[in-house]
């Protein structure tokens, strides 16, 4: 594995964390550093990180604060 990437992955405390617990990646990264883009993908779809989970969290509070009002009137 490339320095640059280990240093990366040492960096950010949820690739890190992820990592630990799905530790087939050492492997992969191991093998292959192009495999970096999967792992990141991987792990954003994990813990919800992704632009789209956003969205619809965003969207989930809107419509619970919706809800709160419409029962406060």
């Amino acid at each position: 594995m490339d320095i640059l990437l280990q240093q990366k992955l040492e960096k950010d405390v949820k690739m890190a964390e992820y990592l630990k617990h799905n530790s087939f990646w050492y492997k992969e990264l191991n093998r292959n550093s192009d495999n970096y883009k999967n792992f990141v993908n991987a792990m954003k779809e994990k813990y919800h990180l992704k632009m789209t989970d956003r969205i619809n969290e965003t969207i989930d509070n809107i419509d619970i604060i919706t809800g709160i009002l419409d029962t406060l009137k």
